[in-house]
């Protein structure tokens, strides 16, 4: 991955990543796992239904150190099994 986080940002900083995902209750448990193994921490986050209800929107501030720790978590929260995209 190829990305120009560290022209945009000064690390280290908090970031929101929202994470889109099949409408089911382990989905924001999954996502905090993921996050607890690349940057431990408390975390508290945001779900939010679509319209249908058929997905959800799980947002959560995260503290990134750097590009390299910014892309991991992307390409590891994309890796969940009810995960579709990752903002």
């Amino acid at each position: 991955m190829d990305t120009r986080f560290d022209e945009l940002l000064d690390f280290p900083c908090f970031q929101t990543f929202k994470v889109m995902g099949v409408a089911h209750e382990d989905l924001p448990q999954m996502v905090v796992s993921c996050l607890q193994t690349h940057a431990p921490g408390d975390y508290s986050p945001t779900v939010k239904p679509s319209a249908k209800g058929n997905y959800h929107s799980v947002s959560v501030s995260v503290k990134v150190t750097s590009k390299e720790h910014m892309e991991t978590i992307y390409t590891e929260l994309a890796k969940v099994e009810l995960v579709r995209v990752v903002l």
